[in-house]
């Protein structure tokens, strides 16, 4: 199992990141900044399609970009793009980052395309803020079946193009999405009947929705690790506060947090699973340090696993 950097926060000196996935433009300052992702033991990383141009990508820019990375050894093998794909406001626009995405990576010799569903409340009252709420706007629960069709079909056609190129669509179990736990996900995805589309079991995402986990992480990365072709990884610990109906999370290295992964790629290998594991890292503090450790955790598990 390789691993790649799903990285959280990009802040290396001089260069403060303005979205927190950004990388360094100054040339110097981004060979450093990857030389030292390389070092920790990263295979590659991942990166929105926004990286490459966005709606304005080339062939040319997007793989002048991609050979920048691959100079340093970290060449990006997952782009990130999308959202939910059955609310009439936002769908068409997601869908289009989609394609976009897809076309970026068929440039590029990308494999994977990961998308998040995410959809905004569909209006002010239905908004329940980030996470850790009793209810969830965009979420499966809320969803109607028309929803689930609408969503399918779009990804049974964008994936047909994805799949002339060898590419894989992703759908990340995610807050405020249709596909937020693993029955969803798997509902989506018989609907969907696609041979390039397939799930990420984001467990940090079930862990951190609700107030209280629709499921234990042990029992959503069981259902999916058949179905998976690609995985964000990170962990949270929990801070329940029952009197104001409201979960808090600190995000933390893989070893100090609430989920098992010790108990979550025994299942993945288990399972046949060869794809990336993702490190989302740490979004605070010196995350290059913090991510080393996840990173650390995982090679020494995955060694026991191979003994």
């Amino acid at each position: 199992m390789k691993i790649a950097y799903a990285f959280r926060r990009g802040t290396f000196y001089p260069f403060q990141a303005g979205a927190a996935w950004n990388i360094p433009e100054d040339p110097k300052t981004r060979t450093e900044y990857l030389g030292r992702v390389n070092d920790i033991g990263f295979d590659g990383i991942e990166l929105g399609f926004e990286a490459f141009g966005g709606f304005d990508a080339t062939e040319k820019t997007a793989t002048e970009f991609q050979s920048i990375l691959e100079d340093a050894g970290t060449p990006c093998v997952a782009i990130r793009a999308g959202g939910g794909l059955s609310q009439p406001n936002v769908a068409a626009e997601n869908r289009a980052k989609l394609e976009k995405a897809v076309e970026v990576a068929g440039w590029t010799g990308v494999g994977v395309v990961n998308t998040a569903l995410g959809t905004p409340p569909r209006d002010a009252t239905l908004d329940t803020g980030p996470s850790g709420e009793p209810s969830s706007h965009g979420s499966s629960a809320l969803a109607t079946e028309d929803d689930f069709v609408r969503t399918a079909n779009a990804l049974k056609e964008v994936g047909a193009v994805a799949g002339d190129h060898g590419i894989n669509i992703t759908i990340e179990v995610h807050q405020h999405s249709i596909a937020d736990n693993s029955w969803s996900t798997l509902h989506l995805l018989e609907l969907t009947n696609s041979p390039s589309v397939f799930a990420n079991p984001d467990l940090g995402n079930v862990l951190w929705t609700y107030e209280e986990p629709e499921e234990t992480m042990e029992e959503c990365i069981v259902a999916l690790a058949p179905h998976s072709k690609y995985w964000h990884c990170k962990s949270l610990q929990r801070v329940h506060i029952p009197e104001l109906n409201h979960s808090y999370f600190i995000r933390t290295p893989l070893p100090d947090g609430d989920i098992d992964y010790r108990f979550a790629l025994s299942a993945m290998v288990d399972a046949g699973y060869d794809g990336y594991f993702a490190l989302e890292g740490t979004n605070t503090g010196d995350q290059l340090h913090k991510d080393k450790r996840s990173v650390d955790y995982v090679k020494g598990i995955l060694a026991e696993l191979e003994d």
